[in-house]
């Protein structure tokens, strides 16, 4: 065996050589330029007929509508899709190749066969096996695509840790999907079935907000700041090359896809929602607020970021400290021995605290829920009040084959918090070291 490996060292030298010399990242010296665009262009546009009186009505405010149901919410983006005449600014951190994905990915190609552009900024981490299918939607000439931190050595990904960790393990944690700078969709879901309600498995409880006015805008110029940033890279710089005719393939593809049973019973549940109807008619009854828009600067990817330019430190300057409670629900709630300290002197001073979590058989991530087990007799001690989500109810039964309209059982995927019952953050923010030190988040407090 020793002398296996002495005759194959010279071998495993090469390989290990070709693969960090195919590691370094392209130049962004010619990458082209596009902003959102300004208020006078999108101002005609079907959406702004409809939204500008409302926000004109509300001068300074932002239009705020709670999307806490699943199939609402992967409504709400596929009506935005398809009503936009102008633009599409869509950025997520994790995107599925499956039923939902497809069919959002096809919203998105429609809107580019109409004239549309489209701009689609992805974390690559969670891209897997979408390769192709960006690549040709890259080809179309509305729709551009960008990679955040993206890993050069397509497969297997975890070389990118290996050569290039400081970098590889930032990750861009936003969500939002923004048409013609009117309308804007940001929170906590990424996309995929288990998002949407459209899985067998398991269903993420989650928590979006559509918003018009002021907030809408602030999100395009967010959009621009990531899609400019030193961690955006083209597709077209990293993807393998496709075919001229990879693109009206894949539409097959996706059209086998969406016409499936699944896909086609998930899409008779969705145009069967009130919620359709009253979207279109303009009668969505929007709380409209004094709203401010948070987020990493988007040199947070490099480990460049300045302390001020964090979300965490927006987030003290917008909700201030509070006085009387703390409502916190946090699908990955990781406090730190510092968290804990900080809770208990809150506690000390009379204020109420209730934090809702992941119980160990709900969470999707079971090491992050260590992090908090460690620390929940302490939290306890401290006077602060846990509640725990299951999986399923105790009076539930596990569903065998439950299909696009019930999952087999919950987790938690909310990311929001209240303070003294005054103000709010919802966006894609998890109480834990990643979000506040690693990755790049997004939100709105109100």
């Amino acid at each position: 065996m020793n002398s296996f490996f002495r005759r194959s060292r010279p071998f495993l030298f090469c390989i290990l050589a070709v693969l960090l010399t195919g590691c370094s990242l392209p130049s962004l010296d010619n990458r082209p330029n596009s902003k959102a665009l300004t208020e006078a262009q999108v101002r005609d546009t079907a959406l702004g007929k409809v939204i500008q009186p409302e926000v004109q009505a509300h001068p300074g405010k932002s239009g705020i509508y709670p999307l806490s149901n699943a199939h609402d919410a992967f409504a709400a983006r596929s009506l935005l899709a398809r009503a936009a005449q102008k633009s599409l600014d869509v950025q997520y951190y994790i995107w599925h190749g499956d039923i939902t994905g497809t069919l959002l990915l096809e919203e998105l190609r429609a809107a580019a066969d109409r004239g549309v552009r489209v701009r689609l900024l992805l974390d690559d981490n969670g891209t897997a096996g979408l390769d192709e299918e960006l690549a040709a939607l890259d080809s179309h000439p509305n729709i551009e695509v960008r990679l955040f931190n993206p890993f050069v050595v397509r497969w297997p990904k975890v070389i990118g840790f290996a050569t290039d960790f400081m970098r590889a393990n930032r990750r861009m944690h936003n969500k939002s999907f923004t048409a013609d700078n009117q309308a804007t969709i940001i929170g906590g879901r990424n996309v995929g079935d288990e998002y949407f309600g459209a899985g067998e498995s398991v269903l993420f409880a989650d928590l979006d907000v559509l918003a018009i006015g002021k907030a809408a805008h602030d999100v395009s110029t967010d959009f621009d700041r990531y899609w400019d940033s030193k961690s955006s890279y083209p597709a077209s710089l990293i993807l393998p090359k496709v075919d001229a005719d990879t693109l009206p393939k894949l539409k097959t593809r996706a059209d086998n896809l969406i016409n499936s049973q699944a896909a086609a019973e998930y899409s008779q549940a969705i145009k069967t929602l009130p919620f359709i109807s009253t979207m279109l008619e303009g009668d969505l009854n929007f709380e409209w607020a004094d709203v401010r828009m948070v987020s990493d600067d988007p040199a947070k990817g490099l480990g460049q970021a300045t302390s001020s330019g964090l979300l965490v430190h927006q987030l003290a300057e917008t909700l201030g400290r509070p006085s009387l409670t703390v409502d916190l629900i946090s699908p990955y709630f990781v406090p730190t021995a510092a968290g804990v300290d900080a809770f208990t002197k809150m506690a000390q001073t009379g204020i109420k605290l209730r934090v809702l979590t992941n119980s160990l058989d709900a969470t999707d991530v079971s090491a992050v829920h260590a992090g908090y087990a460690k620390r929940r007799k302490d939290l306890l001690a401290a006077g602060v009040t846990l509640y725990e989500l299951q999986r399923m109810s105790a009076t539930d039964k596990p569903k065998e084959g439950a299909g696009p309209f019930g999952s087999s059982g919950s987790s938690l995927h909310a990311k929001t918090f209240a303070v003294d019952h005054k103000r709010v953050f919802i966006g894609s923010f998890n109480f834990d070291p990643r979000s506040a030190n690693l990755n790049t988040e997004m939100g709105f407090c109100y």
